[in-house]
């Protein structure tokens, strides 16, 4: 019979098929639901940086000693009348309440206005994009040699034992706790004065970039070795590494190819924050070293209140940091792939 009428017959205890849809696991369905659920909060906190940046140092700069419209007339040392210091707040805006001008502020950052440099007479737009390369070159190469001294120091430390892991340990302790302007002067002493090796000015040259990178570059691979090192010694000694070398794999390889992973991690998650705080201590390289950059830049509008320049900086790092963080993210997420357990 059921031949006959051409549908095969049921299992005797198979159960009664469910006549609702199939529901979909939320983020996991077929619509942008899931990226976007991830995106909101990323796109959300990007606001919310550059906002509270923006406000602390609209509201900061206005505490440093002086007037702004020194900048706006050429220095201090200008001999302009009250008249002409009156008529240069009226026209940019410093007689209105503060309130005000915050308001009006993000207005203008809401529309892409930065406004015009107090000092150079020029749009805060193009002094970032004369100076934002040479910074980023540097803080780029700073970071990656960080992150070579670190990964040198973590597989020494651990693969020579207790001397090596202590020695290793001082090592990442002096170098991370040195101050970026003992460090650069004292290179400076070393390779440039008594020994004549490289410039003590950055230049345009590539060897001027040596001395800057390593400035930058030594303090933050201690932080980093700290703590990749730890996570190294781990790996070394979990399942996996011990796996590893019962089928007879040397010890270097254990290293490189399994431990040097996980140890990779913990520096991959940091990256972002170190990445900004290399833009930050650029400002003490870049004055050391002569070289221009938006660390100089900064240091010369805070010296001066040239308000604008200096809004604009802080804007410039506080939106690399984001990106930063974001590409930070995606990398570790290469390492690692497996998704995150809730």
């Amino acid at each position: 019979m059921a031949a006959a009428t051409g549908h095969a017959a049921a299992p005797p205890n198979a159960p009664a098929a469910d006549p609702r849809p199939a529901q979909t696991e939320p983020g996991h369905g077929r619509g942008p639901a899931g990226p976007a659920r991830r995106l909101l909060p990323r796109l959300g906190g990007a606001v919310f940086v550059l906002w509270a940046a923006a406000t602390m140092s609209f509201f900061a700069v206005r505490l440093i000693p002086g007037d702004p419209v020194d900048a706006l007339l050429g220095g201090p040392d200008s001999n302009a009348t009250e008249g002409t210091r009156q008529a240069a707040r009226e026209a940019h805006g410093l007689d209105e309440p503060l309130a005000l001008q915050y308001v009006q502020y993000l207005g203008r950052l809401v529309t892409g206005d930065l406004g015009d440099s107090y000092l150079l007479k020029q749009p805060v737009s193009q002094v970032l994009a004369d100076h934002l390369g040479s910074t980023l070159v540097l803080a780029g190469l700073a970071l990656a040699g960080a992150w070579v001294l670190a990964l040198a120091l973590s597989l020494w430390a651990a693969r020579g034992g207790r001397v090596a892991t202590a020695a290793g340990n001082v090592l990442e302790v002096v170098a991370a706790a040195v101050p970026e302007f003992w460090l650069g002067t004292l290179l400076i002493v070393v390779f440039s004065v008594n020994l004549g090796w490289l410039p003590a000015t950055s230049g345009g040259s590539a060897t001027g970039l040596v001395l800057p990178v390593l400035t930058l570059a030594i303090p933050l691979a201690g932080f980093l070795a700290q703590v990749m090192r730890e996570s190294m010694l781990e790996a070394m000694h979990a399942p996996f590494a011990l796996s590893a070398r019962a089928r007879g794999e040397a010890e270097v390889g254990v290293a490189l190819r399994h431990a040097l992973r996980h140890a990779a991690r913990p520096g991959i998650g940091l990256s972002g924050w170190a990445f900004g705080s290399l833009i930050s201590g650029a400002v003490v390289v870049e004055t050391v070293f002569s070289r221009p950059g938006l660390g100089r830049s900064l240091l010369q509008a805070v010296l001066v209140r040239d308000v604008p320049v200096v809004l604009g900086v802080v804007l410039v790092v506080a939106a690399i940091y984001i990106v930063v963080t974001l590409l930070s993210d995606i990398a570790d997420r290469l390492v690692d792939p497996r998704p995150a357990t809730s």
